[in-house]
């Protein structure tokens, strides 16, 4: 191993060490609460090697985003790419995509959800928006895919299939989103799975087409 590739490793070594510690912090103190000198000392770390990687508290806090969007891009592009399943079965893989990209890391996609529709995004690098942008541009468009194949079966009503993978996704956000606010004035409390389901059902029904 040459010089220069280790040092790529231990600069990105370095990285997830960071990013782990961001996420323990985070998820103790909440965003606005917690501080790069807070998750400096949870690293081990200086705070000035922090913002070697990190320009603010905002880019940290949106690169926990990337691993859920990039597990999402996977999931999804292999129910697309599924030969075997028809239109109807592809829906309800996608489905079970959504469910197994929530149990991938709670914690981080509602705080995903929360990043998208705050002015945090107008904080981060060009280079991270960028990429935020286009893992989830691409996954929506594999989402969009697998509607688009039922419209043209004739299986689903003839919308614009981006439109529809929009509505899903905003579907999606919104329950996870409602059902983690209702968590919090109610631990006891945890309906999001049962409610996914009926929502996702009522999905399903809105966009099959009516048969003559």
């Amino acid at each position: 191993m040459g010089i220069q590739e280790r040092k790529e490793r231990e600069k990105e070594r370095r990285r997830q060490q960071i990013i782990v510690a961001a996420k323990r912090v985070f998820s103790e103190k909440g965003f606005n609460k917690a501080t790069m000198e807070d998750i400096a000392k949870e690293a081990e770390l200086s705070p000035g090697t922090l913002y070697l990687y990190f320009k603010n508290k905002e880019e940290l806090y949106a690169s926990l985003s990337l691993r859920i969007l990039q597990y999402l891009h996977i999931r999804v592009t292999h129910v697309n790419k599924d030969t075997t399943l028809s239109p109807d079965q592809k829906v309800k893989a996608l489905m079970e995509a959504m469910y197994d990209v929530y149990d991938f890391d709670p914690l981080i996609i509602i705080n995903m959800f929360h990043l998208q529709s705050s002015e945090t995004l107008k904080n981060l690098s060009e280079t991270l928006l960028n990429e935020i942008k286009d893992l989830s541009r691409r996954s929506n468009s594999a989402i969009a895919k697998i509607f688009e194949e039922g419209i043209k079966k004739g299986i689903y009503v003839d919308r614009h299939p981006m439109a529809m993978a929009d509505i899903f996704w905003s579907m999606f956000s919104g329950v996870v989103l409602f059902e983690a606010s209702k968590k919090i004035i109610d631990p006891g409390k945890d309906y999001l799975k049962s409610t996914l389901t009926v929502a996702f059902e009522i999905f399903e029904q809105g966009i099959r087409k009516k048969k003559a």
